[in-house]
């Protein structure tokens, strides 16, 4: 987190350790190491060389805070670490400190350091996803047919179930977690191609020691180095943003259904939460806000790198070098975002007499479709939409229920006497398929 003290905040202890200064060096100089031993594999270097490389090849030889005062001279972080590393060889053996970051370039150990991080990045949210999923599923099946007022532009609706609320967030959650399956062998692709992205400096050998490379460090081989093509770190960048969405919604739900009028549901309480310095009897929405807070800035991040794949030719200044803050952001608040949603789901009080006592709330109003709809067959869809919207009208102006106002309307209860419309009225009675889209996306969820 740009701010250390915030970290605790908006990120988790997991995913900040993957980006971490130490996981960052030790992610290109995995490339280092393989690099040399795919070398000698393909006879470029001389075999005796990987040995000393790789002993080097440890990021608690590296003095960090000096590799950042070195990177911010150099213009990178790869051509300082390469004069360390070559040094640190140097020292046990001086003809293998020749072949070290042979042929590569600065992108090539930086991009795919930045691939190998994101692989275990992928490890974390994949593993944070299940936890959600999960606890979703519990909430869905335990409040399938638990009523509340459904909301649209903030306002009562329909009658909908808590349960299909829910499930709607374990559908999203499925289908990142599917998005992460399918990206892995597109986005966890070796960059390796040299100054201009031909690895001419390699001869003929070069696609040979790229094949060998990728092996070694279990990443895809592209077809051809994709130093100018960022259309890898974009999709990875969408996805980070859209997990970071998709927990804002649950958060900002949340954060509404908590509101002390609505009184729906209620984060799970731990010492210290949600509390206020002055007042005593505030339980405050603070996952919820915390979530909120990573969704304010990840459309941000992913505009920037958006913006960065625009560069010019086969290597560019400036976008390129934008991914370097914008990406590893992205991914820590993704990170951090998905862990509290996780503690949001698995800790979750749910008030089902609130939602019933709100559903009543408009003393009927929310059921006139319902009314509606079944005078419709008789009156014409229109006809009976306009007459039961002036009831709904005159109910509000005299601040009387709906049922009342309805009764009095002798069209209305010649096709909908009060017995009918008394089971009309009832919001249990309108929820629809609610029900069965809840089955449908926990059951996908159980077979998957």
């Amino acid at each position: 987190m740009p701010v250390q003290l915030l970290s605790p905040l908006f990120g988790s202890p997991a995913m900040d350790a993957v980006w971490s200064a130490e996981a960052t060096i030790g992610a290109m100089l995995a490339f280092e190491a393989a690099l040399a031993a795919a070398e000698a594999d393909a006879g470029v270097i001389p075999a005796a060389a990987v040995a000393p490389i790789a002993a080097a090849c440890d990021a608690r030889l590296v003095n960090s805070v000096a590799l950042a005062e070195a990177a911010g001279i150099a213009g990178n972080t790869a051509i300082p670490l390469v004069k360390i590393l070559t040094a640190l060889v140097a020292k046990s053996d001086a003809e293998a400190a020749k072949w070290v970051h042979y042929g590569a370039t600065s992108q090539d150990a930086m991009d795919t350091g930045l691939v190998l991080q994101l692989r275990d990045a992928f490890a974390l949210l994949e593993a944070d996803l299940d936890r959600a999923m999960a606890a979703a599923a519990r909430l869905a099946k335990a409040h399938r047919d638990t009523p509340m007022a459904g909301r649209t532009w903030l306002q009562q609706a329909l009658p909908i179930t808590f349960g299909v609320k829910v499930a709607g967030t374990l559908g999203a959650l499925m289908r990142h977690a599917d998005r992460i399956g399918e990206a892995r062998p597109r986005v966890l692709a070796l960059q390796f191609g040299g100054a201009a992205g031909t690895l001419a400096s390699l001869g003929d050998k070069g696609p040979e020691v790229g094949r060998v490379l990728a092996e070694r460090l279990g990443l895809t081989l592209p077809d051809a180095p994709w130093h100018g093509q960022r259309d890898r770190v974009l999709e990875v960048a969408a996805l980070l943003a859209g997990i970071v969405a998709t927990a804002g919604k649950f958060a900002r739900d949340t954060a509404l259904m908590m509101q002390t009028e609505i009184g729906e549901v209620l984060e799970p309480a731990a010492p210290g939460r949600g509390g206020s310095s002055t007042m005593p009897h505030k339980r405050n929405p603070a996952l919820s806000a915390t979530i909120l807070g990573a969704t304010g800035l990840a459309p941000q991040l992913l505009a920037a790198v958006a913006a960065g794949g625009t560069g010019e030719h086969e290597r560019f200044a400036g976008g390129w070098q934008s991914e370097w803050l914008a990406l590893p952001e992205l991914a820590r608040l993704a990170g951090g975002a998905l862990a509290r949603l996780v503690e949001l789901l698995e800790g979750l009080e749910v008030k089902p007499e609130r939602m019933r006592e709100n559903l009543d709330a408009t003393g009927g109003l929310l059921m006139a479709e319902a009314v509606q709809m079944a005078l419709a067959p008789a009156l014409g869809r229109l006809v009976a939409h306009d007459r039961v919207e002036t009831a709904c009208r005159k109910a509000v102006a005299e601040g009387r229920a709906l049922p009342d106002v309805l009764a009095e309307d002798d069209e209305v209860t010649r096709h909908a006497p009060r017995e009918t419309l008394a089971e009309l009225l009832k919001p249990e009675n309108y929820l629809g398929a609610a029900g069965t889209f809840v089955d449908r996306i926990v059951e996908r969820y159980e077979i998957r």
